[in-house]
């Protein structure tokens, strides 16, 4: 077989292995090193690659804010700020029809601004929210399908490990990766709620619900004291990294420093919670720089079967023009999140894409965008749908069914797909921040 034929082999059998249930990492690596040792015949050539492969990922300074950004994630999910912020929220939105899935929608945004953690937005507002619009008659399919949609923003609004994922595969800069997610962020959190007021002029029996003026009344102090914790972790860590002052691997320390002082202040700090939160920091980055290792070898092996000017010259010969590659890789990427999860799509697409986007003279920092907001709408599809399934397990509640979820999730994913259109028509809306 030549080496192109091995390369095209190899990213089928990730993409099989991997939905079979073998792990992405171990896929990656182990179907990369086989496929370099028979394009070369060097078992050699491989190991060395392997090793280079370690070496650059561990020894890259900006990925010490994996670590700094999930403690700060997993410390401020500890000290309550997330239920903390809905509780403002939905007062806001009180007299409003879908007013606490509007609420959940802005929460969500706020909370993803200093977890950037899908999963974490999901489990956490699927324990304060639903029960809260059940209590209140909302429908229940409307109730998860909002916690889902807007649990994909913790991936989009930075700081986000699918933009530092992004940024170490693409050799971009993590503080450029976390500017440009700003704007989408708050614009897919604007088309949220946008769609939330339609569905309840358009379809109320969707949406259910009644009047939230009987909750309990709060006071600018105690609304002070529920948002100035988390407004000042945003304005530490976004607005350091913004003016400059600070690189994103010391926003990264400053924000897990103060989120600390916030949750121990707050008497929502013990040593046994400290203690699993530096666990589970450990856990987490251990398995990040394992996909960034894997993904690092699996390049070098696309690179070698020259899969990708393949694929560039098979474009060229067919005269695609940008309309028609954004199309093609937009339903790679919906295709694959039926099957796959948001790190999976992005290791295993973007070194196929990515020399085919350069020579177009298109910004890489918009193409991650574009990449992860693409690939986050398969959070939201069956039958992998990974924040249907974390909100079906956190709720344990037999009322509620599995297909409930993913169907109140379809209108949310059919929004990010409109969104996802805008920002690929206007790329100024991604770089507006940078620029």
């Amino acid at each position: 077989m030549s080496p192109v034929e091995i390369g095209l082999y190899s990213v089928l059998a990730i993409i099989v292995l991997v939905y079979l249930g073998l792990y992405i990492p171990i896929a990656l690596g182990v179907v990369s090193f086989v496929s370099i040792w028979l394009m070369r015949d060097n078992f050699t050539l491989a190991m060395n690659l392997l090793k280079i492969a370690v070496g650059d990922s561990v020894m890259e300074y900006t990925f010490a804010t994996v670590p700094l950004f999930t403690f700060m994630g997993l410390v401020v999910s500890k000290a309550g700020l997330g239920a903390d912020i809905y509780k403002v929220m939905n007062y806001g939105f009180r007299r409003v029809k879908g007013g606490i899935g509007m609420a959940t929608v802005g929460a969500n945004a706020v909370f993803a601004a200093v977890t950037g953690s899908s999963i974490a937005s999901a489990s956490v507002f699927a324990k304060v929210s639903v029960p809260q619009m059940l209590h209140y008659d909302y429908n229940p399919r409307f109730a998860v399908g909002v916690v889902a949609g807007s649990s994909v923003l913790g991936m989009i609004i930075p700081p986000s490990a699918m933009l530092i994922i992004y940024s170490f595969v693409a050799e971009q800069s993590v503080g450029d990766m976390f500017l440009a997610g700003v704007v989408p962020g708050i614009l897919l959190a604007i088309a949220y709620v946008g769609a939330i007021f339609a569905m309840g002029r358009l379809t109320p029996g969707f949406v259910g619900g009644r009047s939230g003026e009987d909750l309990e009344p709060l006071s600018w102090g105690e609304i002070a004291e529920k948002t100035l914790p988390i407004l000042g972790l945003i304005l530490v860590v976004l607005g350091g990294i913004y003016t400059g002052w600070l690189t994103p691997v010391e926003a990264g320390a400053a924000g897990a420093l103060l989120g600390l002082v916030i949750a121990v202040v707050r008497r929502r700090m013990t040593l046994r919670g400290f203690w699993e939160a530096l666990l589970e920091t450990g856990h987490i980055t251990a398995a990040i720089l394992f996909l960034i290792t894997a993904a690092s070898i699996y390049s070098r092996m696309l690179g070698l079967a020259g899969l990708p000017n393949e694929l560039g010259d098979i474009l060229n010969e067919t005269q695609l023009g940008f309309v028609w590659v954004m199309v093609i890789y937009v339903a790679l990427m919906i295709f694959l999140g039926t099957l796959l999860d948001t790190a999976s799509i992005i290791l295993i697409m973007v070194p196929l894409f990515l020399p085919i986007v350069e020579p177009m003279g298109l910004s890489l920092v918009w193409f991650g965008i574009i990449t992860v907001v693409g690939a986050e709408i398969g959070l939201l599809t069956p039958p992998l749908g990974i924040s249907c399934f974390v909100i079906k397990a956190t709720l344990d509640d037999d009322r509620i069914k599995l297909k409930d979820v993913f169907l109140g999730a379809i209108p949310f994913a059919f929004v990010m797909l409109i969104v996802l259109i805008v920002l690929i028509r206007f790329p100024a809306l991604s770089l507006a921040i940078l620029n």
